[in-house]
Parts: C-alpha cells; sequence; structure tokens
C-alpha cells in the first residue's frame, strides 16, 4: 500500500493522532465525537481537513468554538508537524499504513453503519482491500475449554475453505484460534486490535500471511497504545460492523468484550449474530439466546456446506420459528397487560424480558391487527374488537 499520505489525511492525522509519549501538559488529540463535529463544521463551511493546513483558515477556525474544541486547540493541534513527519517515519519504516475517513481506501461499510461515529483514523498493516470485503466475525472469551476451541477452529476452517474472511480482535482465546485456523487453511482474516499494533505487525505468527497479503490487522487507536479496557470495548463495534455475519462461541454474562459486543450488534442490529450452543454453554450465551440471537449447535454447524447462502437462511427460519412458537405461547399474558396503554419497556419490565424481544412480539401482534399503536410516546393497547373479545370472556 502506498505510505504517502493525503492532504486530507495529514490534517486528520494531526488533529486526532498522538505522537510520542504523553505528557500532562500535551494539548488533547480530538476524540471521535469531536471530529465528528468538527467534520460537520468544515462541510458546513464548504471546506475539507485539508483547508485547515493553509493559512486563510486561521480566520474561520479563530471564531470557532464548541465546548473543549477552542481555536487555541485546534491551531496547537495543527502546528504539530515535525512530530508528525517522526511518527509516520518511524510507523512506515514498520510496514505500517494509515487511512483517513477521507481516503477511498476507508471502508464504506464502516461509513454506512456508523456514520460519523466511524473513526476518523486506521493503523493498519497488511491488504487494506480485505476491510471491504466483509467475512464471518468470530469473537469469544480470552477463556476457553476444548469445545470452544473445536467449535471455532470447524468454523473458522469452513470459511477459509469456502472463501470467506474471518474477522475478529486478536485477542488470545477465541479471536487468536479463530484468525489461526483460517490463515493455516489458506483463507484470508482481519484482526482489529485494541492495543500494540507495532508488536503484532512482527508477530512470528502472522509474519507470512502479511507477506502473502491474507491478512490485514487495524486498529483507531495509536499503533503503540498498551492495552485498556475503554479501546477494548470500543473497537467491538469495529469488528461487527466490518462483518456479514457474527458467531459468538462462548461469552460470559453481563462482563467482558464479548458480551458488550454481542448485545451492542443486538440492539443496533449491524448483523445476524449466531451464538453456539450445546448443554454446556456458558450463561452469557443462553442469555444472548433470549436476547434475540440465533443458536447453532454443532451439527447445524457441521451441515453447513454454503455458508453465503446458508447462514442467511438459517437466521430467517430461526426468527420464524422464535416468532410463531414464542408468540402463541405469551401472548395471552400480553393481552392481559395490554387492556391498558403500556410502552415496550413497561412491558419488559412487567415480564422480565429483553425490551428488543418485547418489541418483536408487539410488531408480530400489529401485523395481526391485535393491538393498537399510539404515539406520543408510543405505547400499545389491543384494538377495540380484542379488547371486547378479551373483557366478555
Amino acid at each position: 500500500m502506498n505510505h504517502e499520505l493525503s492532504p486530507d489525511t495529514q490534517a486528520i492525522l494531526l488533529l486526532c493522532g498522538h505522537f510520542g509519549i504523553k505528557t500532562d501538559n500535551e494539548i488533547k488529540p480530538l476524540t471521535i465525537s469531536e471530529y465528528a463535529w468538527l467534520a460537520q463544521w468544515l462541510q458546513e463551511q464548504n471546506m475539507r481537513p485539508a483547508d485547515l493546513l493553509n493559512t486563510g483558515a486561521m480566520v474561520k477556525i479563530k471564531h470557532l468554538a464548541y465546548k473543549k474544541i477552542t481555536a487555541a486547540r485546534l491551531i496547537s493541534l495543527l502546528m504539530r508537524g515535525s512530530a508528525l513527519a517522526l511518527a509516520v517515519e518511524a510507523w512506515t519504516n514498520k510496514g505500517l499504513w494509515i487511512i483517513s475517513r477521507s481516503d477511498k481506501a476507508y471502508p464504506m461499510r464502516l461509513k454506512k453503519r456508523l456514520g460519523q461515529t466511524a473513526p476518523p483514523i486506521f493503523y493498519g498493516i497488511g491488504q487494506a482491500a480485505l476491510l471491504e470485503k466483509g467475512g464471518l466475525a468470530v469473537v469469544g472469551s480470552r477463556h476457553v475449554d476444548q469445545k470452544v476451541i473445536d467449535f471455532t477452529k470447524s468454523i473458522a476452517k469452513k470459511s477459509a475453505q469456502q472463501r470467506i474472511s474471518i474477522i475478529s480482535g486478536g485477542a488470545r482465546g477465541v479471536d487468536t484460534e479463530a484468525m489461526l485456523t483460517a490463515l493455516r487453511h489458506g483463507g484470508t482474516a482481519v484482526g482489529v486490535l485494541a492495543d500494540r499494533l507495532t508488536r503484532a505487525a512482527v508477530a512470528g505468527q502472522y509474519r507470512e500471511a502479511l507477506r502473502e497479503q491474507r491478512l490485514a490487522l487495524i486498529s483507531p487507536f495509536d499503533p503503540e497504545a498498551g492495552f485498556n479496557v475503554g479501546n477494548a470495548m470500543a473497537r467491538n463495534k469495529y469488528i461487527y460492523t466490518l462483518s456479514d455475519w457474527a458467531v459468538v462461541a462462548n461469552s460470559a454474562y453481563q462482563e467482558g468484550g464479548t458480551w458488550a459486543g454481542a448485545t451492542e450488534n443486538l440492539k443496533a442490529q449491524w448483523v445476524p449474530l449466531f451464538v453456539r450452543k450445546d448443554e454446556d454453554m456458558p450463561l452469557g450465551n443462553q442469555e444472548l439466546l433470549k436476547q434475540g440471537a440465533i443458536a447453532i449447535d454443532n451439527k447445524q454447524l457441521q451441515a453447513l456446506s454454503n455458508l453465503r447462502e446458508q447462514l442467511p437462511a438459517l437466521s430467517e427460519t430461526e426468527e420464524t420459528d422464535k416468532s410463531h412458537d414464542l408468540f402463541e405461547l405469551v401472548w395471552p399474558y400480553f393481552e392481559q397487560e395490554l387492556v391498558t396503554e403500556k410502552t415496550e419497556k413497561m412491558l419488559a419490565e412487567h415480564f422480565n424480558l429483553h425490551q428488543t424481544q418485547v418489541k418483536i412480539w408487539l410488531k408480530r401482534a400489529l401485523e395481526m391487527d391485535k393491538i393498537k399503536k399510539l404515539k406520543k410516546p408510543v405505547r400499545y393497547i389491543l384494538n377495540d374488537e380484542q379488547e371486547s373479545l378479551f373483557m366478555n370472556e
């Protein structure tokens, strides 16, 4: 990949990048949300990020004030040209590249799914074109048993054989097993790392795949940054939004990055979420299934001869079965509550259900003309005919 930075990327890197050791007196680079606001402001001014490098832009910048984005802060960040040059030289000497939201190489699926909350900058090494090809996200906890490892290797091997990229977080356990299995079987992989991209770039386990351009390792964080929980949680959404489908091999309940990323995806509905199901699955897996994830067991996995066709079909079949079977069982209880107006939240709290599942059943009831939807605020009640029948029983 061409290591020469576009003027836009230079400007974005000056605004958002960290160069060298942090100090208490360092002018803090813009966060993702701060840069999102600045990007909107630039559009309103008919300007591009590179225009901020021109002396004429200083006049407009001096009138800028938004929370912590002051003119003085922006000017200080833009004046870091020498530090930028040294940092970029060090990164490129290690084989790293940098892309910004203004570059054509930046994955469009991230822009579409995340909008202004997509990271302004990605650092990476390897085949950048893999970022746009989608694939299967495989994620799970760091602590795994042999059942989880076997399941992970099986689905990663199938993906490699069917030319579907594995996308994961590069952490030990499920993430690493999935990526390395795909690479060992001639497949491709994308690792979205939360820390130390420069160290991963020279790791022996990735060397051959990087040389053969079958792997991309990327991070939206400083390539030298060490591990912290905030970065690990933040990168989860990028694993899902770069993918077409996702599989959770194992998850703790209400803790850890796997749980946080899976529940975030269920809420945002970026991609269909499959969860490994067996008699020994952990509580996290069980609860994700209750919240709307799609079960997949070893028997189903072995029967998948065409992931591109069968994963979507499995998703549709599972959703139909859930909607039909459980709806018929729970609806009499919902009827009792919906004699009076209720919101989704009220029903979820009353029945101790996830609000997403309540929403699915209410939508089905609307389609069957069992209830009415009222607005401002949104709430639901039995329609007149259903209420009359229910009250006369």
